[in-house]
């Protein structure tokens, strides 16, 4: 679990990234949660956009996505879900 003071810094931190996964109206998906999770090993820190025609709700999405991958949900922020999950081979980030 994040602290207040780790989610502070991992926003900040996030700040630059561009999403580079989407959640369209198929949802999340056993393809889309290896493809994410893949990604976190070598980026630690990503974010998810929800498109307009996705029926569920951002919340769900962020939850399904965090039990398929193990990963800390650090913001969800109008159609964006920021991720951190911690590297086992690539550590980049510090958290305070």
């Amino acid at each position: 679990m994040l602290t207040s003071k780790q989610k502070k810094h991992l926003r900040a931190a996030s700040h630059n990234i561009q999403p580079i996964f989407q959640v369209g109206k198929a949802g999340v998906n056993e393809n889309m949660t290896t493809q994410i999770d893949e990604a976190l090993e070598k980026r630690e820190l990503i974010k998810v956009s929800i498109l307009q025609n996705c029926l569920e709700e951002n919340q769900v999405v962020a939850d399904e996505i965090v039990q398929a991958t193990g990963a800390h949900v650090v913001q969800v922020i109008g159609n964006t879900i920021i991720l951190y999950k911690e590297s086992k081979e690539n550590k980049q980030i510090q958290l305070p």
